[in-house]
């Protein structure tokens, strides 16, 4: 055996492991990412909007992420690699479009874990009585300590978690169906803002605001093509995985939207802390709404942990490229990245303790839309630089479908601001940040010249890299 390239001994310590979720994996993934959001936090723009208002609101953010997993099917099958749109956008835009796309996903999936254990500790102390840093803690270390044992072990205990917080959704909504009354979805009296109604009574600046709760039924969905590396038959099973997600969350989402609000009231549900127990609680089931209190548990786990796998694999993914510092990329024995889980998880920690779970939340979304944006960019740059580029998937309507989630995005974006400047501020902020790294420093230390190269080196298994001769050139060509 020839004693292997500089690049070969750095790529032979960050390997994941290949070929270990199927579709399923991935679907369930997919759901777990998001399902907390059908539980609570959704419900509040029916507040700001109506039910009516918020039902269009919800409709063009389902649209929206509709488009958006579409083309994200096609670019995961065409680009498998674990950067997900980072890696997307660094193919169409270059270093810095590919950084700035990982930034406002890291932004997106660095806070979220934080603003739910928060939610978590709540959730705990109303169950035990036990709430505060030490709740937040363990939460952090035992689901770190999960995905530290592997990948195939971890999204096997988030598929029971999410199922658990499935069953519930379920439930509430088989229970729900006797009661629910169309006249209860407008029990909001119309107020006199432009466009108000009995349908929308806030007016359509009300449906402006209730786009990013509109965002809470499917935020963190575009994170499955962070699993791509591990994918057994990514041109097959990541298409099939993150569609599956979508249409299953659209099912949940129609389920609760509609039925918590027909059954008790709009007003009710849309100043509820827990709709669904408050929901079950008017609708005369008392012992389903305790049981689903404590399922409701369950779903803000599936989300914390599955969006703890998402980020692990995104810093992995700029770290082992060189945007971030490049130990983050290091995998331990069983082929997990230790420190991208265990770094961010101790940022995540740490920001927790501010207790701000609503500002956290706010800045995910803000840095959600973002990189929506520059994802649906990227496929569109995608077709029409590379119009030869191996697509063993193809987004229905192309570039119409991209330019539709692209648009929504940016009007997702300004209702950010419409509803909580604050976080919009903040982020904007930390996106300039960020940004001033890689262009002061990271950008002259990449591993990768060209996206291409990069991509090549990403696919190149462990065999490969141990049996590959020395010279870069033969690798390349081997690669």
């Amino acid at each position: 055996m020839t004693q292997p390239s500089i690049d070969q001994a750095y790529l032979a310590k960050r390997q994941l492991r290949k070929g270990t979720a199927g579709w399923m994996l991935l679907a369930g993934l997919g759901v777990s990412y998001v399902i907390s959001g059908d539980f609570a936090g959704w419900n509040f723009g029916i507040a700001e909007a109506g039910w009516g208002g918020f039902a269009i609101a919800a409709c063009l953010m389902a649209l929206m992420y509709l488009a958006l997993v579409l083309s994200l099917a096609e670019m995961s099958a065409a680009i498998p690699a674990a950067g997900g749109g980072y890696s997307f956008a660094r193919q169409a835009m270059g270093p810095a479009g590919g950084y700035l796309t990982g930034l406002a996903v890291l932004i997106e999936y660095a806070l979220a874990p934080a603003a739910i254990v928060i939610f978590i500790g709540a959730a705990v102390e109303a169950l035990i009585g036990i709430n505060g840093p030490l709740v937040y803690l363990i939460f952090y270390a035992v689901f770190i300590g999960i995905h530290l044992a592997g990948v195939g072990e971890a999204l096997k205990v988030m598929m029971v978690i999410s199922g658990l917080a499935v069953f519930a959704i379920l439930a509430t909504a088989v229970a729900l169906i006797g009661s629910f009354d169309a006249a209860n979805l407008f029990d909001i009296a119309p107020t006199d803002s432009a466009g108000a109604s009995t349908f929308m009574p806030f007016g359509w600046y009300g449906v402006w605001a209730a786009l990013p709760f509109g965002m809470w039924l499917f935020l963190a969905v575009e994170g499955v093509p962070l699993a791509a590396e591990e994918a057994k038959d990514p041109a097959r099973d990541m298409p099939k995985g993150i569609i599956a997600a979508m249409l299953f969350l659209l099912f949940t989402a129609l389920l609760v939207v509609v039925l918590l609000a027909g059954a008790a009231g709009a007003e009710m549900i849309g100043q509820s802390g827990v709709p669904l127990v408050d929901a079950l609680n008017a609708a005369g089931s008392p012992t389903l709404a305790t049981l689903v209190n404590v399922l409701g548990l369950a779903g803000l786990i599936a989300s914390f942990f599955s969006i703890i796998y998402g980020y692990s694999r995104l810093v992995f993914a700029l770290s082992r490229a060189g945007y971030l510092p490049k130990p983050l990329s290091l995998t331990s024995g069983r082929k997990v990245p230790y420190l991208a889980l265990i770094v961010p998880g101790v940022f995540g920690f740490l920001v927790s303790l501010s207790g701000e779970g609503d500002l956290m939340l706010g800045m995910a979304v803000v840095g959600a839309t973002i990189s929506y944006a520059l994802m649906a960019l990227s496929h569109i740059l995608l077709r029409v630089k590379q119009p030869d580029l191996p697509r063993p998937y193809k987004t229905p309507g192309g570039v119409v479908t991209s330019g539709v989630a692209l648009v929504l995005s940016l009007v997702a974006l300004t209702g950010v601001y419409a509803f909580d400047p604050r976080a919009f501020n903040y982020t904007i902020v930390l996106f300039i940040v960020g940004a001033a790294y890689f262009f002061l420093y990271s950008k002259n230390h990449l591993v990768a010249k060209t996206a291409e190269e990069e991509f090549a080196l990403v696919v190149a298994s462990p065999e490969e890299l141990d049996d590959s001769d020395s010279d870069p050139a033969v690798t390349t060509a081997k690669l």
